[in-house]
């Protein structure tokens, strides 16, 4: 991992002292300056030969920020840091098929054993109050999202995505998954997952920003970028496989859209319909000039994406 390979790289004094060098090149500075400057450049061509070239993070690990931030360091100055697709700094996450069919009976809503008047989303509320670490967490996060601190500020929506980000990293995805993705027949349970994660506080605001407006904010903090950029290559629709997704593994796809939930990013169902399932992030393409194709595109990654 990163951090691993930044402790190798200051160990060797070619390594430290131009990774050094790139760092001041990218403090406070645009890109195309630090193009401009032949030190900069060179001290980029001496760490692609490294092992922070090659580096990726763990999601959840230990100095999960840390190892992001040192990836960013050596791929912003590799990229136009501006593109439209980046490619995730996480390891890839890998699919074992006993997990695609477990997954796949939550999905389905099929079950011989269900009948037509179960509701999977109280299921699953159920099996998390059974276990300790999820009811700890999602009873935390639901408290925090649910406090109002005065008439004008229904929550704290900082705190509340705070609370988020650990239920979704530190509960098992059998149970966080089951809770976000259960299979519904009626409104009434659709409405229930679609406020899974207090919509009123993490999601909703009073305004919708512009879609790209509310990418180069995600930008600008390692965490989001990093979970957008991990969103993109799981889940971008890929219609050379069976599945619509890169490598036919949506299980990939579920884990990086869970990542998003908690950020400025945060995706959610928009309404309660049982047949028609739309998800996107609180945002729309209103205002986006000439830019309007761009934005309809990125949004289209979340309404209409056939791997999600």
């Amino acid at each position: 991992d990163c951090v691993r390979a930044n402790e190798l790289c200051a160990g060797e004094p070619n390594c430290s002292s131009r990774y050094r060098t790139l760092r001041q090149c990218l403090a406070g500075r645009d890109r195309n300056t630090m193009l401009a400057n032949k030190e900069c450049q060179a001290a980029l061509e001496v760490l692609q030969e490294s092992p922070l070239y090659e580096c990726r993070c763990k999601r959840g690990m230990k100095k999960e920020l840390q190892c992001l931030q040192i990836y960013w360091s050596i791929h912003l100055g590799l990229t136009e840091g501006e593109e439209f697709y980046e490619a995730s700094p996480y390891e890839p996450v890998t699919s074992r098929l006993s997990d695609i069919f477990r997954l796949a009976s939550i999905f389905s809503g099929m079950e011989p054993a269900a009948n037509s008047k179960s509701n999977h989303c109280l299921d699953a509320a159920k099996a998390c109050n059974l276990n300790d670490n999820c009811k700890r967490l999602r009873s935390a996060y639901i408290s925090t999202c649910s406090k109002e601190l005065s008439a004008t500020e229904p929550c704290s929506r900082r705190k509340c995505h705070k609370a988020l980000r650990q239920f979704f990293d530190r509960v098992p995805s059998e149970y966080t998954y089951r809770l976000l993705f259960c299979s519904c027949r009626d409104p009434a349970c659709a409405e229930r997952r679609r406020q899974t994660i207090v919509p009123s506080c993490s999601y909703e605001d009073k305004e919708k920003p512009n879609c790209l407006d509310l990418r180069s904010t995600c930008r600008t903090d390692h965490l989001c970028r990093s979970r957008l950029a991990d969103f993109h290559t799981n889940c971008q629709a890929s219609f050379q496989s069976l599945t619509s997704c890169p490598g036919d593994n949506y299980q990939g796809c579920l884990g990086s859209y869970a990542g998003l939930i908690g950020f400025d990013m945060t995706p959610n169902y928009v309404d309660a319909s049982t047949t028609s399932i739309t998800i996107s992030p609180w945002c729309s393409c209103r205002g986006s000039g000439n830019l309007e194709e761009e934005c309809e595109k990125f949004l289209r990654d979340f309404t209409e994406n056939p791997c999600l």
